[in-house]
């Protein structure tokens, strides 16, 4: 298996190079020149466990890792740093089913991908023989960034450096980020959001005057974003896990098919649906849930992708997001994997702020139905579990739950579905409680964790337990237009 750039410069690579470079040269994002296909069957399947099953679907995509080296960093990923065996169990809420994917250290979605992707690039470093120190870029909407400081803390020849917008992540979020402390990481705030961060991070990855400089110094880039391809793979592995969990419960039949209901910002999460379903996983539709920044359900309604509008601050930050970069993969295979329309696309984007796509492409989107919540719609949810089941989702869960209601009401599809919870209620606590009673208004962050504990009956995850007796290591803030020198500064050049 090899990959190549959505925008067609540059030759094909191994996934060993694909991830320790991050992004490609060009400025697109790696692709494989297949998605693989396999053998879906449900019974033999669905006795393996979560470690199994993800080397079952990993190996299918890097192909040029041996069995003991893909199998090592699986087993180093999915280890009791998270506290379930399951890795990502499916909770049934009522009559829906919830994947719940914050069972990590950092009680969201993006631990399952960061966990292993340390691995898969220390040993991809070794497998190429690199000598340089590997620098780690994260632009964050507050959960990658603790994903990935913790993935990454003290690994030796990697250093990490990660950018949030202040005023843009809960207080739980920023102080998980903030009190981390590691030798190798580092934490940047930006005045701005997340699309300022990302911008500036794919600019500094494709800047040759900055790569040679990195390069003169012993470094090179790498990323731990969803635009990183051993980011996405690893999230394919609980599409798969969700279904075969179904089915051995016997709440579906075999080969039934499953609809999906995700949450998401950047796209990352609901492509390696996308990408489950073409290997052979079965799957009908791809519910993509936005909040109220829903450039991405304007673009699957009337595939116009529009980015100039007004960005809001909402109660489901990581989902404040207004460029989708994992949007370009999916352009590039609904394109016919047509370089030449990618380049225009992200040309247009990058230069107008929108793109509008064919009408034959925009056929080719009928794997998707888009939909958004708003804040209060986001709320009723929240309110609406707790009330009828006693169980407390966080607001991302949330946005894809309101989704998923109106998803039925419009089209009165009865088919199964499993929504994506992609974080925990501890991480936003403010928003969470208040949507449950507004008696709770006014109290701090930290005191409502208490009461979330006693209102769900739930324990307090480690990773969050005592957070506010730890010390802030990371103070540095600046300007989105110094994100290039913070980085310059950092390493001293």
């Amino acid at each position: 298996m090899l990959y190549k750039s959505t925008r067609g410069k540059g030759e094909a690579v191994n996934s060993a190079n694909a991830i320790v470079r991050g992004i490609a040269e060009d400025g697109g994002l790696f692709i494989p020149t297949s998605i693989p296909k396999i053998n879906f069957d449900c019974n033999a399947l669905s006795k393996m466990n979560y470690r199994e099953l993800a080397y079952f679907v990993m190996k299918e995509f890097f192909t040029d890792f041996t069995e003991e080296e893909l199998k090592n960093c699986i087993n180093k990923a999915y280890d009791n740093k998270f506290d379930t065996d399951e890795i990502t169990p499916v909770n049934k809420i009522g009559n829906d089913f919830f994947l719940d994917l914050h069972h990590g250290p950092t009680l969201a979605f993006k631990d399952v991908a960061l966990s292993i992707l340390p691995h898969l690039l220390t040993t991809s470093v070794k497998k190429l023989g690199l000598d340089k120190e590997i620098l780690i870029l994260t632009a964050t909407s507050g959960d990658t960034g603790k994903a990935a400081l913790e993935g990454f803390n003290n690994v030796d020849g990697i250093k990490i450096i990660v950018f949030y917008p202040v005023d843009g992540v809960s207080i739980v979020q920023k102080l998980q980020m903030v009190t981390h402390d590691g030798h190798n990481t580092h934490v940047v705030g930006i005045k701005g959001n997340f699309d300022d961060a990302q911008k500036a991070v794919k600019e500094i990855f494709t800047d040759e005057a900055t790569r040679k400089q990195l390069d003169a110094k012993g470094f090179m880039f790498s990323s731990a974003n969803s635009i990183n391809i051993g980011r996405l793979i690893p999230q394919v592995v609980y599409y798969f896990y969700a279904y075969l969990d179904l089915f051995k419960k016997g709440e579906i039949s075999k080969d039934e098919k499953i609809n999906v209901v995700v949450p998401t910002g950047n796209f990352g999460n609901i492509l390696a649906g996308y990408l489950a379903k073409y290997m052979g996983a079965p799957i009908d539709k791809l519910i993509c849930a936005s909040n109220e920044n829903k450039v991405l359900y304007d673009f699957i309604s009337t595939g116009t992708y529009d980015s100039n509008r007004d960005f809001f601050v909402t109660n489901s930050p990581s989902m404040d997001i207004l460029v989708s970069s994992n949007l370009e993969r999916l352009l590039y295979f609904i394109s016919g994997e047509n370089c030449e329309t990618i380049n225009a696309l992200m040309s247009s984007l990058k230069n107008e702020g929108k793109y509008k796509v064919s009408e034959e492409m925009k056929a080719k989107l009928s794997d998707f139905y888009g939909g958004y919540a708003t804040e209060e719609e986001t709320c009723a949810a929240i309110s609406e579990i707790y009330t009828d089941f006693k169980e407390i989702i966080d607001t991302h869960t949330a946005v894809a739950y309101s989704v998923y209601n109106k998803y039925k009401k419009a089209t009165k599809d009865g088919t199964k579905a499993v929504i994506l919870s992609t974080a925990s209620p501890f991480k936003f606590p403010k928003s969470v409680m208040e949507a449950i009673d507004k008696k709770y208004a006014g109290i701090s962050e930290l005191e409502l964790i208490k009461e979330i504990k006693k209102l769900g009956n739930y324990n307090i995850p480690a990773g969050i337990k005592d957070m506010d007796l730890r010390a802030v290591v990371h103070n540095t803030v600046c300007d989105k237009t110094e994100i290039k020198k913070s980085v310059t500064d950092y390493l001293g050049i």
